[in-house]
């Protein structure tokens, strides 16, 4: 199974998930469970995906993060540990 790339993200996507963490307010405590979650090399599943941090949602397609969402929106497809 492939991993989520967190590295060399297209442009695109990497300004989404910045406008969307601001956005979204996502705290710098939660952005440091995101960082110690990304640091274990979680697999990414074919199709979407989600990872539920509890405080918000970070969203995701095959090897690539997409969004984050709040905590009460409703989260699309596999949901990941």
């Amino acid at each position: 199974m492939p991993k989520i790339q967190w590295d060399a993200l297209p442009a695109a996507i990497r300004d989404h998930l910045l406008d969307r963490a601001r956005e979204r307010e996502v705290s710098f405590d939660d952005l440091y469970k995101l960082k110690l979650w990304r640091e274990s090399n979680p697999d990414a599943p074919d199709g979407p995906w989600y990872k539920d941090f509890g405080s918000f949602k970070l969203c995701g397609e095959g090897k690539y993060p997409k969004t984050f969402l709040l905590s009460e929106q409703s989260a699309k497809g596999q949901k990941i540990e």
